[in-house]
């Protein structure tokens, strides 16, 4: 009788766990690792810290590419490059900046408070 009681209740347990979730649900992960998690780290930024820039690489994870990522490092170094991306008229460039775009937002809302 104990064994079955033990059985219910971890099949009861086990039925109140995840689903309902999408499987790219940033929530999940707020620290990661990268290139841009080695770029905040690595900034000047006063307010820099491990857990707000592996927020901002899991952010980065879900809305950009690896090549983005890399290509929005530089923007740590020449904060002026970012200026010049964003007022281009190259058709990759508008896309690129949607893309970052959804980025800051994403880890505005990811790592507010951080």
């Amino acid at each position: 009788m104990k064994a079955i009681s033990c059985v219910l209740a971890l099949a009861l347990v086990a039925g109140c766990g995840g689903g309902g979730g999408s499987s790219n649900d940033y929530r999940v992960v707020r620290m990661a690792s990268g290139p841009v998690s080695n770029a905040c780290n690595s900034s000047q930024r006063s307010a820099r810290n491990p857990q707000l820039c592996g927020c901002i690489q899991a952010a980065a994870d879900v809305e950009l590419s690896g090549s983005d990522q890399r290509r929005m490092v530089r923007f740590y170094d020449d904060p002026h490059e970012a200026q010049e991306v964003r007022q281009s008229d190259r058709a990759r460039d508008e896309e690129f900046w949607k893309r970052y775009s959804a980025f800051v937002n994403r880890a505005e809302s990811m790592c507010t408070g951080l």
